[in-house]
């Protein structure tokens, strides 16, 4: 699974220095409002629907097309969400895969498949152990205006990659936390 993500993500970094020869490519940058999946305890009680909280998110794109358009980005993302006092803290690079249409002046509307690759994960001082794959996959969808060199956008994202990461705590031995990103995503870029 890890080389299909460095795939990908090399296939990324091709797709923007390539797209400088085209349409485009530049910079990126927002807020996040996340939260991650249902926290298991060792007594099967589940919290489900974590408190999510607002984080952020830097990153390259690229874009091949005009009307009809490929959109490859590689983001840097930092999520937090909440369990019943404790928190579980991710970084994660994200490598959205999108293809886009101008549906009517500066309004476009988009979707695609976006790997995750999970960097770190802390939850408030309690051992956890290690994330059971790093690379996962989900879903991103939106909608964006662009307006000469910038723009903004608008987009959900959903993991669908089941994966989780138990806690190593004597106290909580077995507890496992599903890791699964569940976003609002808002954007801004500028085109170089």
């Amino acid at each position: 699974m890890k080389k299909t993500f460095l795939v990908a993500v090399f296939a990324c970094i091709g797709a923007v220095a390539f797209a400088q020869n085209g349409p485009g490519f530049g910079i990126k940058g927002g807020l996040n409002y996340a939260g991650n999946g249902d926290y298991f305890d060792s007594t099967a009680d589940a919290y489900e629907n974590p408190d999510k909280n607002v984080g952020y998110h830097l990153g390259i794109f690229g874009k091949i097309g005009d009307r009809v358009y490929f959109r490859p980005e590689l983001v840097y993302t930092k999520t937090k969400s909440d369990y019943d006092n404790n928190s579980l803290d991710m970084s994660k690079l994200d490598a959205p895969l999108l293809i886009g249409v101008k549906v009517v002046g500066p309004l476009n509307v988009f979707a695609g498949p976006a790997l995750q690759y999970i960097l770190d994960t802390d939850f408030d001082g309690v051992a956890i152990g290690d994330v059971e794959n790093d690379v996962t996959v989900g879903i991103n969808i939106g909608a964006g205006l662009s307006l000469g060199k910038f723009g903004v956008d608008l987009r959900y994202e959903r993991g669908f990659s089941e994966n989780e990461v138990t806690v190593l705590s004597a106290e909580r031995f077995n507890d496992r936390i599903d890791t699964r990103p569940d976003q609002l995503i808002l954007s801004l870029s500028l085109k170089m």
